[in-house]
């Protein structure tokens, strides 16, 4: 899949024409909506053209330039929303931003030199789209929201692990669950809480072990004293 905006040039028909859809991915137009103007990054408008909402993805022709379109995955917008707050743009407007292929720092170099160099829009990280009826707005979101649902994001595949072992493969001392002997002893008695490691069972085996040796040790010292005793 390729991220970000692109320029996009395909059209069919006579005039301003068409944008031409991919018919073998089940690309459908859902919605046209003409006098659009497009604002990329801190750019100036560029001339109205139509907007085309498909089911893939968000492309805008100019009216007066065949050349001139661009066209945005709805994998690539990470947001969009209406905006009509002249503090943070002078006319209402779709609001969207773009996921980029770029690095950050190319990013903000683009954004501070937009006006001294030649646009590369796969840089371009907002996009406003400012209809000339602002009564539009709402529907728009509407199409915005339902396109963007039948593009989710892809889940990403998760490790797979065979954990089923045949009986050959069990080791001597294992139990018919792939569980050693010496792990189920002790992390099943509850009289030895203290011989219960996760996977370290040399270290369970000489806790076990030298508390076994301490009662030895405590009865060789009582016969000892018994021993003495008698003598006395």
């Amino acid at each position: 899949m390729v991220l970000g905006l692109q320029s996009f040039t395909q059209r069919i028909g006579e005039g301003a024409g068409q944008p031409i859809l991919d018919a073998e991915n089940d690309e459908q137009l859902m919605h046209v909506q003409p006098g659009v103007a497009i604002v990329l990054g801190n750019r100036a408008p560029e001339s109205p053209g139509t907007l085309y909402i498909s089911t893939k993805r968000i492309l805008w022709l100019s009216d007066v330039d065949r050349e001139q379109g661009y066209e945005v995955g709805f994998l690539s917008v990470s947001l969009h929303a209406v905006s009509r707050d002249p503090e943070a743009y002078s006319l209402p407007c779709i609001y969207t931003q773009i996921e980029t292929e770029a690095g950050e720092d190319e990013e903000s170099e683009d954004s501070d030199s937009e006006y001294h160099q030649a646009l590369d829009v796969s840089k371009i990280t907002e996009m406003r789209l400012v209809p000339s009826d602002p009564n539009q707005l709402d529907s728009l979101f509407d199409i915005f929201c339902q396109c963007a649902e039948l593009n989710p994001e892809p889940e990403e595949e998760e490790e797979e692990h065979n954990w089923i072992f045949s009986a050959d493969q069990l080791p001597d001392d294992a139990d018919s669950e792939g569980r050693e002997e010496s792990e189920w002893q002790l992390s099943e008695n509850p009289a030895n809480p203290i011989g219960y490691s996760n996977g370290d069972h040399d270290l369970s085996h000489r806790v076990v072990e030298l508390h076994i040796g301490d009662q030895r040790f405590d009865d060789a010292e009582e016969m000892e004293h018994d021993t003495r005793s008698s003598h006395q």
